[in-house]
Formats: C-alpha cells, sequence, structure tokens
C-alpha cells in the first residue's frame, strides 16, 4: 500500500480548474518529484495533500486513511509536514525559537527531548548551529531555507511536502539543500517534491511525475524522465521561470 495515493484529484480556484484528474502514489521512504512549468498544478498538489486547498472531488489516502476532507492541523498530526515555497520563517524569532515552533502540532514535548531534537536539526544543518540565537531575518536565503526545512522536520513527519526549496538560491547553495533532502530520506521521511530545477530534482528522486495544465502527462523514473521529449516540452514552454508557482 502506498504512504500517499491521490487519485482523480480535481481542485478549483473559484472558477479556476488548477487541477484535473490527477492520480499519483507516493511509496514510503521514497523521494517523488513533481515536475512541470508554471500553472502546472504542482503547488496546487501540495496544497490538497496538506489540506491547505479542499478538492472539488477525488480522493487522498494518507497511510489507508482517507484525508481529503481533513484539517490541516489534523494532517499535520497525522505526519505530513508542508514546507511551502517562500519559506515563510519567523522573523522576530531566533533560529532555536523557529525550529521548536516546528514541534507545536506534536502537543506538550519535554524540554529536554525537545532540546536534543534541536540539536539533531544542527547536526542535519550545521550551518544553523553557529546562528542559533540569530533572528531569522538576519539569515541568508538559503540559511533561511535550511531553517523552514528543519521547523517542518520537527513534527516528526512521515512525510516531507517541499515546494520549490532552491528558488532563487544560488547553485552551491542548491547543491547543499539537495544533499541535506537526500540525507532526509536517509533518516527515514519520505519526500515528495515540487521543484523547477528539473535537472536537481531527478538527481535526488526515485520517480517523478510531469504536470502539464493540471493534468499529469508522463510519470517515470529520473532515467525516462530525462530522456522524454514531453519532459522537454514542457520545460521549453516556461519551466524555468521564477513566477510564484500554483
Amino acid at each position: 500500500m502506498p504512504l500517499l495515493e491521490l487519485t482523480g484529484i480535481e481542485s478549483h480556484y473559484g472558477h479556476v480548474q488548477a487541477l484535473s484528474g490527477v492520480s499519483l502514489h507516493v511509496d514510503e521512504g521514497e523521494i517523488v518529484t513533481l515536475l512541470g512549468a508554471n500553472g502546472a498544478g504542482k503547488s496546487t498538489t501540495l496544497r490538497n495533500v496538506s489540506g491547505l486547498v479542499a478538492p472539488s472531488s477525488g480522493q487522498i489516502r494518507f497511510n489507508g486513511a482517507s484525508i481529503e476532507r481533513a484539517s490541516a492541523e489534523k494532517i499535520v498530526r497525522m505526519g505530513i509536514a508542508h514546507v511551502p515555497e517562500g519559506r515563510r520563517i519567523f522573523p522576530g524569532l531566533t533560529v532555536r525559537e523557529n525550529i521548536m515552533i516546528g514541534s507545536t502540532p506534536r502537543g506538550h514535548v519535554a524540554r529536554r527531548t525537545l532540546e536534543a531534537e534541536v540539536d539533531e536539526m544542527f547536526a542535519i544543518f550545521p550551518d544553523l548551529k553557529r546562528l542559533s540565537g540569530a533572528l531569522g531575518w538576519s539569515l541568508s536565503g538559503g540559511q533561511q531555507q535550511m531553517l523552514a526545512v528543519a521547523r517542518g522536520l520537527m513534527s516528526k513527519p512521515k512525510l516531507l511536502l517541499l515546494d520549490e526549496p532552491s528558488l532563487g538560491l544560488a547553485p552551491i547553495i542548491v547543491q547543499q539543500l539537495f544533499a541535506t533532502i537526500r540525507a532526509i530520506r536517509e533518516r527515514g521521511t519520505t519526500v515528495l517534491l515540487v521543484e523547477q530545477n528539473a535537472n536537481m530534482a531527478l538527481s535526488v528522486a526515485d520517480r517523478g511525475y510531469v504536470l502539464s495544465t493540471g493534468r499529469v502527462i508522463v510519470e517515470g523514473t529520473p532515467g525516462t524522465l530525462l530522456n522524454n521529449e514531453e519532459v522537454r516540452a514542457a520545460y521549453l514552454g516556461g519551466g524555468h521561470a521564477h513566477a510564484p508557482a500554483t
């Protein structure tokens, strides 16, 4: 049984249809990537999974349970963490405080346990350790992205949703970030990744889906997708533009 399974998902923003019959699955222990041009429906797919947007129809199953009508809060408690595009850290809180806030969906956690878990995050993100007392606003874009991922991991998710983590980052930082995504999977967290940088996404993914105008047009292994003309066409159609995705 897949950890996550979407079947025939339709989704709308008002009268605009964003997803048209999207079906996909993510098995436990995988990194799966969603590729496609801006407006293809990648971010909307993540929002449907995390409960930020309710699908108009279709079914979403997580760990065998239907979640398409569950609240975002319940979905987090069930084990799905969503790191949205734009990072959205708390600028007036320190790095350590931002990380700790990520444990909130789990309810009360003993202080000693929390401190140990923050230290675990510092082991995964060494840059953040030396900045633990710095305020969020003072961090670089790459450091803020690492902080957003660390905060997401503090809810102890079974599935981590990452939306455009490399957006606006320098190439060397992108390399570090994707090495970290590999490490997160090795620690036992399954990852569903939305990413405009197709080559980087496919370098870490086990499988990928390509979306176009709200539909899955092709799926397969990284090797299959890198050699697929439809994938190239999707990117020639504006897949590397940096406008906000839908």
